[in-house]
C-alpha cells in the first residue's frame, strides 16, 4: 500500500511535522496541542471529552481517524493539514 503525505517539505506557513496516513494522532497533538475545536470548522465532530480523545490518540493513526469519522484519507489528511494552519494562525494571532 503507497504511503499518503500531505507534503514533502514544508512550503512557508506548512506544518513542521510530516503527517501521513501511519501517523498517531497522538503525535499530532503532542506537536499541535488539541485541535478538535479547529477540526469542527472543517466538518469532523470531535470525539466526546478531552480525556477520552487523548486516550484514543495514543492508539489511533490518522488512516484509523479517517475510517472512524467516516472521511476519505486523502480528504482527512487536507483538513488536519488546514486544521493545523489555522491553529498556528490563531496563536500567532495572540503572540
Amino acid at each position: 500500500m503507497k504511503r499518503q503525505v500531505v507534503s514533502q517539505q514544508p512550503a512557508a506557513g506548512a506544518p513542521k511535522m510530516q503527517i501521513t496516513k501511519d501517523t498517531r494522532v497522538s503525535a499530532i497533538l503532542e506537536e499541535y496541542g488539541d485541535i478538535a475545536d479547529v477540526m469542527e470548522v472543517f466538518g469532523i465532530k470531535r470525539v466526546r471529552r478531552y480525556s477520552l480523545r487523548m486516550l484514543a490518540a495514543k492508539a489511533v493513526t490518522v488512516e484509523w481517524a479517517a475510517r472512524i469519522h467516516r472521511v476519505p484519507l486523502n480528504e482527512f489528511l487536507d483538513i488536519l493539514e488546514r486544521a493545523i494552519g489555522k491553529k498556528r494562525d490563531q496563536k500567532e494571532a495572540v503572540t
